[in-house]
């Protein structure tokens, strides 16, 4: 598709294709270990989760148009950091997803630049955003736009405790305590 592209704010009217976008980023990490197991019932609570987030005062969604298609979304999120640290707050950059045909045509440095803006009118100076470390692409998007790996997160599964009956007086690893 061609034509100019154009950022904006998400509207609820664009919670539809907000859920497919954000749902084919998950898709696309279907072989890492904390998105790979999808609920069935993904879209239905997507809706009612990112209906919820467009309404947040505390952040905002936005989507790039390239004429009437949504080829691009991300999702901004004033936190508050410690506050033994500075900065008080930061933008939590998160649920980030171009179309694929879409990529390396500047969808993503354009999303970044409204939430620059976005930043800047909140009165925030840093952004910070997890990525996965399975994706060579995304990680050589996110260094070409200036975010640098600070840490990373670590997983470790445990086994599933045995199911304890509404009848049982015994808690799990009591003997623990």
């Amino acid at each position: 598709m061609t034509g100019p592209l154009v950022v904006r704010r998400a509207r609820l009217d664009d919670l539809n294709t907000i859920v497919e976008l954000r749902l084919a980023l998950l898709r696309e990490y279907g072989d890492h270990p904390l998105y790979a197991h999808l609920r069935d019932d993904a879209r239905e609570r997507a809706l009612e989760l990112f209906r919820a987030q467009l309404f947040s005062p505390q952040e905002t969604m936005f989507v790039a148009e390239r004429g009437t298609r949504i080829v691009g979304v991300m999702r901004c999120v004033e936190s508050t950091a410690s506050p033994l640290l500075f900065p008080e707050r930061y933008c939590y950059v998160s649920s980030v997803y171009v179309r694929p045909a879409e990529r390396r045509r500047g969808v993503l440095r354009a999303l970044l630049a409204a939430a620059d803006e976005w930043c800047d009118k909140r009165g925030i100076s840093e952004m910070r955003l997890h990525s996965a470390t399975t994706s060579v692409a995304a990680a050589g998007a996110w260094d070409a736009l200036g975010f640098e790996v600070v840490e990373h997160v670590r997983r470790r599964p445990l086994a599933p405790s045995p199911a304890v009956t509404s009848t049982s007086t015994t808690r799990p690893h009591a003997e623990a305590r």
